[in-house]
């Protein structure tokens, strides 16, 4: 395990470290990034904070082994490293330990680095010429369930979201039998979304997609695709009619 302090950890732990005290609930932090300079200045931040950073990773391989075995509450993951990338690295940890919620960290403003991040399940992207000690309110705001963008990637995420198509998220009725994953899927078909397509927007795996797909069937009493892109459209027709 590369980074200073990790060899303070005890024997068959060398990722840990820092422990949280007894009773003291606190967040826990995996930091993976190449530098090790990176790592000395995060984790000072944080653990001043009052953050407990549990292990730091030198690559991405080491990123993912690390957060299935600590299962911190955040990751905080550079987006260019060694054996494997970050967002490869946050998509195998959000389809293993979906609890674990990993921001971006990158040091281009790339905003197509920064949608690949979102799609591959993280919770955040953010440049690395951000304030240091903005870090931990961050990071809070990211474990009660917020986002982590910037403003400017906040513009450009709406600006995707008008590109869309016509035919993928499409008007929803108020009341419906059918779940809001299933709503996604049907979105996703409407655009003309494969299974494996879609389970990789989604960072589902293939069997939960055609799961889903099989549910609309039942649900739709339709039996084909194109069965059920016609009763998908009914079904919105009075949403539209009404706009």
């Amino acid at each position: 395990m590369a980074g200073p302090g990790k060899d303070e950890g005890p024997p068959g732990e060398e990722g840990a470290l820092e422990r949280a005290e007894p009773g003291v609930d606190r967040l826990r932090v995996l930091i993976a990034d190449d530098d090790p300079l990176a790592r000395r200045v995060v984790r000072d931040a944080l653990q001043e904070a009052g953050f407990v950073v549990v292990a730091d990773a030198a690559n991405g391989r080491e990123a993912v082994e690390l957060a299935l075995h600590y299962r911190p509450d955040l990751v905080l993951m550079d987006v260019v490293m060694p054996e494997l990338d970050g967002i490869a690295a946050a998509k195998r940890i959000g389809e293993q330990a979906p609890e674990v919620r990993v921001v971006i960290l990158s040091m281009s403003d790339d905003d197509e680095l920064g949608m690949l991040g979102i799609r591959a399940g993280a919770s955040g992207y953010v440049t690395k010429d951000v304030d240091v000690v903005h870090l931990p309110g961050m990071l809070e705001r990211v474990a009660a369930g917020e986002p982590a963008v910037t403003p400017r990637f906040t513009a450009k995420l709406i600006d995707e979201l008008r590109r869309l198509p016509e035919a993928g998220k499409g008007m929803r009725p108020v009341r419906s039998g059918l779940s809001s994953r299933e709503w996604e899927v049907l979105d996703l078909l409407s655009a003309g979304r494969n299974e494996d397509q879609i389970a990789d927007d989604l960072v589902l795996s293939v069997e939960t997609v055609r799961s889903h797909v099989k549910s609309l069937h039942r649900k739709l009493g339709v039996h084909t695709r194109t069965e059920l892109l016609d009763a998908v459209r009914r079904l919105r027709e009075p949403a539209d009619g009404t706009a």
